[in-house]
């Protein structure tokens, strides 16, 4: 009787590309994995070494309780000081260059931001009088910069992030620069970070290194104040662009080295963690403010005064954003999409429509 062997199938062509396939996804996925956890652990070191909480300052005197970020519309400025050894003013003395105040919105994923011009002539707490408001920080640092914005909007600040030259520098050469319309009047010299003229800047589309975005946004005196304002907006909309394109998860690990040893900051790691929900569907709407105002120099002094209407109606919308006062809008835009032809009036419509750029 003869037995029946049982043939073995062999494995066909494509088969074999399955496997192989699998085998690279599997790796793929491992390493990815591996890179993700050796990014995590290295992100929270230097979260870690650059938590600085302000002493006395637990939360807010103008909110009822702490305000969380995971939970919470808050609010957070970002303060850009200039302690190099050319200046040797130190971090906690010198002046802030660049102040931005940044409103989020849990419910609606967005983003509101205003720049606050450094020459702006407003009341600073710290020593009970009226000066530019970049003088705050070189009269009491953070702390005495966080209590003007407070006064001067009204409204409460509940995180900060400081950081000098050395780290806007790196963290926009870590990703390989940024691309930016260049929003000048006409081509010139501008100084870099040890305040040599030797940055040449022109109007256009270019491609900027971190000195070159430097430059660029401590220019002020070749147009207005309003103008270095959207500027240093349009610089920070375009590196959270270029850090949330999928061509730079290789140079995070660049990034977070880039800013260990040169910022400071009241958010921790999981706090930081907890801003990713803003960009899982891509970035979010953001809408600049500008704070409108004139030079004057009737002192012998140069102060930016700020128009007390375009000051008021910032201070409502971030309020509003912020979800300390009710907000209109949903109410207006009901009306306005019910048929009725009537014009709605603007001070009850959506303030950030007549401030997107």
């Amino acid at each position: 009787m003869k037995r029946t062997e049982k043939r073995k199938k062999r494995p066909t062509k494509f088969s074999l590309v399955l496997i192989v396939f699998a085998i690279l996804a599997a790796s793929f996925l491992i390493c990815a994995t591996a890179y993700g956890i050796y990014l995590t652990k290295k992100a929270e070191y230097a979260a870690n070494k650059s938590y600085e909480e302000i002493e006395d300052r637990q939360s807010s005197p103008k909110r009822d309780a702490k305000a969380e970020a995971l939970s919470d519309n808050i609010s957070i400025l970002f303060i850009g000081v200039d302690d190099s050894e050319v200046r040797a003013q130190g971090s906690d003395h010198s002046r802030s260059d660049a102040l931005m105040l940044m409103t989020l919105n849990r419910e609606e994923k967005t983003v509101k931001l205003v720049s606050i011009p450094r020459d702006s002539y407003v009341y600073i707490p710290e020593v009970g009088y009226e000066d530019k408001i970049t003088h705050a920080h070189a009269f009491g640092g953070t702390a005495a910069t966080i209590e003007t914005v407070e006064e001067l909007f009204d409204i409460p600040v509940d995180y900060y992030v400081r950081m000098n030259f050395n780290a806007f520098i790196d963290v926009v050469d870590a990703l390989g620069g940024i691309d930016l319309d260049v929003n000048i009047p006409y081509a010139f010299y501008e100084k870099d970070e040890n305040d040599k003229y030797s940055i040449y800047l022109e109007p256009g589309y270019h491609h900027l290194d971190g000195r070159e975005a430097l430059a660029l946004a401590r220019t002020r005196k070749h147009d207005t104040d309003i103008a270095r304002g959207e500027r240093q907006q349009d610089i920070l909309k375009a590196i959270a662009n270029k850090a949330l394109s999928l061509s730079s998860i290789s140079k995070y690990d660049d990034v977070i080295l880039a800013i260990g040893d040169n910022m400071k900051t009241n958010l921790t790691f999981d706090e930081m963690k907890s801003f990713l929900t803003y960009f899982s569907g891509g970035m979010p709407q953001i809408d600049t403010l500008t704070l409108q105002g004139q030079g004057d120099m009737s002192t012998g002094i140069y102060y930016y005064m700020l128009d007390e209407e375009s000051l008021e109606e910032t201070t409502q919308i971030l309020k509003s954003h912020l979800g300390l006062i009710p907000s209109k809008s949903k109410s207006s835009i009901s009306e306005f999409s019910s048929g009725d032809e009537e014009q709605v009036d603007s001070d009850s419509f959506s303030y950030s429509s007549s401030f997107n750029r």
